[in-house]
């Protein structure tokens, strides 16, 4: 039986408190080993004395918790050492960003998200279609996404195809692998809209360097 993994993350709120909000899914066909991947990442960070079970982009970049005792060069190479992992591993992305200026309230952005979605499952139709179960992993956050991601499914693919997991993020790396990408769609939007921050550029350095060591690195795994 071939089983698809899709992992959920989501980077903003639907309140005042962003300006930007972004959706990712990423996509792991369970045929693909990552076992030996992930043991080589867990060992590079044993042995440079890095945390290995846990990454979060945006705290890793602007030293808030967990990683708030470790200095500036230590968040650089643990920031190194997960995309190193990151652009080895077996996966499929999208990433769905929405301007939330545009949207009236939150009912039009939940609509927008659900039809994206939908685009995006009848566009890769043939993909989803080699599975016999899909399964969609989310940590239960703003339930925007949780409405939108089964509304979605449940209209364009076969629900009882489908099996929804509540977890914790810690527990899987492919989640932290969607919280880092939305982070780098992030800042290529800041990036290219002259946003960027001092913070962006000291840790991912200027937009050309971002672009050619990041974002087109990462952009290789995109789906379709």
């Amino acid at each position: 039986m071939r089983e698809l993994s899709v992992f959920i993350d989501e980077s903003g709120d639907i309140g005042t408190g962003s300006e930007y909000y972004l959706l990712t899914l990423v996509f792991h066909n369970q045929s693909d080993d990552i076992d030996s991947w992930l043991s080589s990442y867990e060992q590079a960070c044993t042995a440079s004395n890095l945390p290995k079970d846990t990454f979060h982009f945006t705290p890793v970049l602007r030293g808030h918790a967990p990683f708030d005792s470790m200095g500036y060069s230590t968040r650089k190479r643990l920031l190194s050492r997960f995309r190193y992992f990151v652009e080895r591993l077996p996966f499929k992305y999208v990433c769905l960003s929405y301007e939330k200026r545009r949207f009236s309230n939150t009912a039009d952005l939940q609509a927008k998200m659900q039809r994206d979605i939908e685009r995006l499952i009848r566009d890769n139709l043939v993909f989803f279609q080699e599975f016999d179960v899909v399964k969609v992993y989310y940590d239960n956050g703003q339930s925007i996404v949780s409405t939108s991601v089964h509304g979605a499914i449940s209209a364009a693919l076969f629900e009882d195809a489908v099996v929804y997991r509540n977890i914790k993020p810690n527990r899987y790396h492919l989640f932290q692998v969607a919280d880092y990408i939305c982070g780098i769609e992030l800042a290529a939007i800041r990036y290219e809209r002259n946003q960027a921050g001092s913070t962006e550029e000291r840790f991912l350095g200027s937009w050309k360097d971002f672009r050619q060591n990041y974002l087109k690195k990462l952009r290789r795994h995109r789906l379709g």
